[in-house]
């Protein structure tokens, strides 16, 4: 085991505050929310803390400014590798933060590496334009230009399903574009972005760019949020959060990804086997805790029994357990106050016509894949975001209907349909009320450099690397008189 990743073995950990290890006055112990051991202690940071965190990111925002395009993507370039050589160390970090199996964690890597490579190639691609100005009678003799220039002080604020890949997502395009940032991770996932901060340290990234501050929201992320040094806040997390905080925020540009209760319409036309796993995939990946987990399934009539059959049978096979073993596919969500929560909504089925098909119990703390047909929309499992291995099956007689269905929510961030019919393809593209449509698969696809946002409830903004650049930058216009 490296040196890098074999700091994270041990107990203490410390903020990171303009290239410094810091010591906080009170710590709090982090549990595995699988065995229930405790795995860190996790310093807790003060408003008097946070601040000096933002100092930091707010004087090293001229190193950052004028730094040149090809040593910004230097760094992000020397960061990749450094995480490429600890790759299997980073992997066993997410699993043991947040019980997410080894199998997707060691994907998460992946994409992580990839985001910071896109970061660095949009660290060289970002420019302006020209524009026409005699196109105007007033414009003649004069000629024009855009500038894109750093923002400022990104306050970074990550959930914790994805603790390293949503972290690069915010961390990743605001290097590329200059910017400096304060990073306050999830409470249960912030040994990630500790050890993606010492990844920057050691592949050149100068002191008080990237601050990780821990600690409680309501005291870190308050601070980050309402100090007007801070230009921009970038979030994922709950529609309720991300209210209070565009609510707090000010003038300050916010990019919010927030939630989702994602649906895959399947049209009477498709071979159902062929889209067993990919909905298995989507539905119960990383215990359902996905931004765009498939949580609900409006299958036409004529496969909606082959369907329920078949996928019902496949949720049933898979592998629950410990999430450090390799066959693992289910394993504990996140608390154990969250399967409370979920197995409150899953009883609330029970006093409906919804059947249960499968699951619907804990095996230990674990909950079991749970697929629950003919649930009314009124339904939690239906209306809200359940996070968690629980998806709903509905029969629907035509695609319209099932558009309706999909479009009846107050979220809207992405949604997948099954069709071989073009025009049903382009009809669905079309109607369907939400920030990306994705067709012939399910919802859950996302490919880190796309557009990636939402509608409604599902948040501002998008992320995606050139995308989230264009969000962490701002338009300078700059006019030349010939005369």
């Amino acid at each position: 085991m490296s040196k890098l990743a074999n700091q994270f073995k041990s107990m203490k950990q410390y903020l990171m505050i303009n290239g410094e290890k810091v010591e906080t006055e009170s710590y709090a112990p982090l549990y595995s929310p699988f065995s229930g051991e405790e795995i860190a202690q996790i310093a807790m940071a003060d408003k008097e803390l946070t601040e000096k965190a933002i100092a930091a990111a707010y004087n090293a925002r001229e190193v950052m400014a004028k730094m040149p395009a090809y040593q910004r993507a230097d760094i992000l370039e020397k960061a990749v590798a450094l995480l490429m050589e600890n790759a299997e160390e980073a992997a066993e970090i997410i699993s043991r933060e947040s019980a997410k199996p080894i199998m997707f964690a060691k994907a998460e890597v992946g994409r992580t590496i990839e985001t910071y490579k896109f970061s660095a190639e949009e660290a060289k691609r970002i420019h302006g334009e020209t524009i026409p100005f005699d196109a105007a009678i007033g414009g003649v003799g004069r000629i024009g230009y855009t500038l894109r220039e750093p923002i400022g002080v990104i306050g970074a604020i990550t959930p914790f399903n994805f603790p390293m890949n949503l972290v690069a997502h915010k961390v990743g395009p605001a290097i590329a574009a200059g910017n400096t940032i304060v990073l306050k991770p999830a409470s249960q996932t912030p040994l990630s972005a500790l050890f993606i901060a010492e990844i920057f340290e050691k592949a050149g990234l100068p002191a008080g760019v990237l601050n990780v501050v821990t600690g409680p929201g309501g005291t870190v992320g308050e601070a980050i949020v309402e100090n007007d040094r801070v230009s921009m806040i970038t979030f994922t997390g709950s529609p309720s959060v991300g209210i209070g905080i565009r609510n707090k925020a000010g003038l300050k540009k916010t990019t919010l990804e927030l939630g989702s209760n994602s649906a895959l319409i399947i049209d009477k036309d498709i071979d159902i086997d062929k889209i067993i796993d990919r909905c298995i995939m989507g539905a119960f990946s990383n215990q359902g805790q996905v931004c765009i987990s498939l949580q609900r399934v409006y299958a036409h009539e004529e496969v909606y029994e082959e369907f329920v059959e078949k996928f019902t049978a496949a949720a049933k096979k898979l592998r629950i357990g410990d999430p450090l073993d390799p066959d693992t596919y289910i394993s504990a969500l996140i608390s154990k106050g969250e399967a409370t929560r979920v197995l409150g909504w899953i009883e609330e089925t029970k006093g409906s016509r919804a059947t249960i098909a499968a699951g619907g119990k804990l095996q230990g703390d674990i909950l079991e894949p749970t697929i629950i047909t003919d649930a009314d929309h009124t339904l939690k499992v239906s209306c809200q975001e359940a996070f968690a291995p629980v998806v709903i099956v509905n029969k629907v007689g035509s695609v319209k209907e099932a558009i309706d269905q999909v479009n009846d929510s107050r979220f809207g961030l992405q949604a997948g349909i099954y069709t071989n019919n073009v025009k049903n393809a382009l009809y669905a593209s079309r109607e369907l009320h939400v920030g990306g449509v994705i067709i012939n698969d399910v919802p859950t696809y996302r490919v880190d450099q796309m557009p990636y946002g939402g509608v409604k409830e599902s948040g501002t903004g998008r992320e995606g690397i050139k995308y989230a650049v264009e969000e962490m930058t701002e338009m300078k216009l700059v006019v030349w008189n010939q005369d």
